[in-house]
């Protein structure tokens, strides 16, 4: 291969990969759509049973200290008949957590609430195995299902279950709150990030009539949709994604409900966020390929099987954009060393599919939200980074679903920070920081070479870009770092 056919490969494949990353884009653009096009609709508002039915809660936690207390009561104060109201606290915690469980189980009692502490010595299945187990001690046909960092509001049954009764609703999901988005410039931005999941893409996807997914917490179920899609099963890393969409393959509706909002807390670690994100990103893939196959063959509108798909493999983008990101100074230099100088137009349409549908995307998620854009869109900017220092840890949870590579699951540390003034130094629960991080510097430094570069052969077209990708990158890797020295 000569010098010039291998330049031009490379500039085939980033601008192929940039083409990828584009569509991804679009796709943004059309949710977009479906969220102008449906939002002024009114949802039904369902009248109350006469009778409320008996319901479950469970509580999946494995070593959860600092935060199990907090749930228990946010619980404990439900608006709903004591008789009709059963607690599962399903714990497969390997510390202490086990021992406050049992004292807190004990107060409840004495209090008149029926709650079980069914404590597994194995952790089989990790979250699903713990929830199949608890499903298998009662029949109550309702189940309602969060996790420790959550602090359900009082009315929440009420609120829920007459969505929930409606025909052929399987599972009703509540919006996530964040309990402490200003305690960081990192817990900003992820609340940015899970507002456009849950204010565009489940309010665009519940409203067109297109899969959506239980998110694991903060939602409840009918027993019979669970047992319909085949139960819990740990295949996959993300057990909630897999049955959202083994219910739904079974004919059961799902509904959202913005409104109706489940404060929680967000992660206040990068190694921790890391952890989080690595298994979405390889449960989702691996449900995806699990599925995908299935949906193809459902006989359901086109419409709805290629927006299943297109939301099962839309982290395949986090791999993509490795490409670019490996080849765009290259290229740069290709371009100034040959003299060649793209058409505008070639700038022009990249930024509007591959990026300002980014834009538009999360500060409309930033007005429903906050109310407001100004001044919080500014941080659209920095998500977008962080989206970008992302791809090296979610590639890789990517290539390893693809390659069928097995890894536990490992939960997201949980540690009661509220309040600005809360730390974390001290805290028992620490998330590994993965090598991956010292990729995202070198690739850091990668970038601000390629910054240098352009600024001396004036290529200032590519600049912005540049900047992105290298502040994502040194972002990542940075805060890695330090909270490993710390």
């Amino acid at each position: 291969m000569t010098h010039l056919t291998g330049q031009l490969l490379f500039i085939f494949i980033y601008f192929t990969a940039l083409a990828v990353l584009m569509l991804f884009g679009l796709h943004k653009y059309y949710l977009l759509f479906l969220f102008r096009k449906y939002d002024k609709q009114t949802a039904d508002t369902p009248q109350n049973p006469e009778t409320w039915p008996a319901v479950v809660v469970q509580l999946p936690i494995f070593n959860e200290r600092y935060v199990v207390k907090r749930l228990l009561k946010a619980v404990a104060r439900f608006d709903y008949p004591q008789e009709k109201l059963h607690i599962q606290v399903l714990d497969d915690s390997t510390d202490t957590t086990s021992e406050l469980v049992k004292r807190l189980v004990r107060v409840l009692k004495k209090r008149g609430f029926s709650i079980d502490h069914i404590h597994r010595k194995d952790r089989t299945g990790f979250k699903a195995g713990a929830l199949d187990r608890g499903m298998k001690q009662t029949d109550v046909d309702i189940i309602a299902i969060f996790d420790a960092d959550f602090i359900p509001h009082p009315g929440f049954l009420k609120e829920t279950i007459p969505h929930l009764l409606l025909p052929n609703t399987g599972m009703v999901q509540t919006r996530w709150g964040h309990i402490n988005r200003n305690y960081s410039m990192l817990t900003r931005l992820q609340a940015i990030l899970l507002d456009g999941h849950f204010l565009i893409e489940h309010f665009a996807r519940d409203r067109s009539g297109k899969f959506f997914n239980f998110n694991g917490t903060a939602g409840i179920w009918r027993r019979q949709a669970i047992e319909d899609a085949g139960g819990w099963t740990h295949d996959t890393l993300t057990e909630d994604l897999d049955l959202s969409y083994r219910a739904q393959l079974a004919g059961w509706k799902f509904r959202f409900l913005p409104n109706i909002i489940s404060p929680a807390e967000l992660p206040i670690g990068m190694n921790a966020f890391k952890t989080q994100q690595h298994r979405w990103a390889k449960g989702s893939i691996q449900t995806g390929m699990k599925l995908i196959g299935r949906i193809l063959r459902s006989g359901l509108p086109f419409h709805i099987r290629l927006e299943a798909i297109i939301h099962l493999s839309s982290n395949i983008a986090y791999l993509v954009i490795s490409i670019p990101a490996i080849l765009m100074i290259p290229v740069i230099r290709y371009q100034v060393e040959a003299g060649i100088h793209w058409p505008a137009l070639v700038y022009l349409i990249i930024f509007l599919c591959a990026t300002f549908s980014v834009i538009l995307y999360y500060g409309q998620a930033v007005k429903l939200a906050l109310g407001s854009i100004w001044p919080n869109a500014l941080y659209v900017p920095a998500m977008m980074a962080l989206a970008i220092g992302l791809s090296v840890n979610n590639g890789f949870a990517t290539l390893e679903a693809l390659l069928h590579r097995e890894t536990p699951f490992i939960r997201t540390p949980k540690l009661k920070i509220e309040k600005n003034s809360d730390s974390w130094k001290n805290s028992l629960y620490r998330a590994k920081m993965s090598p991956l991080a010292i990729i995202e510097l070198l690739l850091g430094i990668y970038f601000t070479y390629g910054i240098i570069y352009c600024i001396n052969h004036q290529q200032y077209t590519a600049l912005p870009f540049l900047i992105l990708f290298q502040s994502g990158y040194l972002y990542t890797a940075g805060k890695s770092l330090i909270e490993m020295r710390a």
